[in-house]
């Protein structure tokens, strides 16, 4: 399936939900239109009537695509991945597609909200804490699943949505400064996928709404 118009992705700069998207379009080598969402800015974007329209949770990403809009960022994944030539993104083997949506699942739903944006607003001056205690518990279930899994990659040798999943993960365990070294299969998995240009194309450091002072 495809169109003639763009895909238009509303995200924001240092979205790990956003970023996933843009990982597996650069992946995929699919054009898009971007639309800044800020989070912070006017009490956040996000909340503006007009965005709620495109997602009513009020989150980014939102995806318009082939005359339909999606959130989610893994729905987003594997909608593009069902519908577009390219690398696949999810493995043809059961097992192994099984794991890569497990390891997306377990970085999706449970690391990545806990110290996601709107939560920690939440936290005051215990947030940086917070973010830590979530994503070191996290990355502590997923180093030993890695180990058992990984080969170049998450899942084996070829990329899948699990790798999208972990790239954006670290950058904001880096953020915390949640120290990775703890974690030597999710800091070589990570090191090895940044080499790739679908990554670093997509790095918050150079996209449209990235602020000057945290340009590469």
């Amino acid at each position: 399936m495809a169109t003639q118009d763009k895909p238009v992705l509303h995200g924001y700069f240092r979205s790990s939900c956003s970023w996933r998207v843009r990982i597996a379009f650069a992946l995929k080598g699919i054009e898009y239109d971007q639309v800044p969402v800020h989070l912070i800015k006017d009490g956040g974007q996000q909340h503006t009537e007009q965005y709620k329209t495109l997602n009513p949770m009020q989150q980014v990403p939102a995806v318009e695509i082939d005359g339909i809009t999606l959130s989610q960022s893994l729905a987003v994944i594997q909608y593009i991945d069902e519908t577009r030539p390219g690398p696949p993104l999810l493995p043809a083997d059961p097992k192994k597609r099984a794991q890569v949506r497990m390891i997306s699942d377990i970085i999706a739903s449970g690391i990545q909200p806990l110290q996601n944006l709107h939560v920690i607003q939440k936290m005051g001056t215990e947030k940086v804490q917070w973010a830590q205690h979530f994503i070191d518990r996290g990355f502590q279930a997923l180093e030993p699943l890695l180990k058992q899994t990984a080969g170049k990659y998450c899942v084996g040798d070829e990329i899948s949505m699990a790798d999208i999943c972990l790239v954006p993960q670290v950058y904001n365990a880096e953020r915390f400064k949640v120290d990775v070294e703890q974690y030597p299969t999710i800091k070589r998995l990570n090191e090895t996928l940044l080499q790739i240009e679908a990554f670093r194309v997509s790095d918050p450091s150079c996209q449209p709404d990235t602020p000057e002072d945290l340009r590469a």
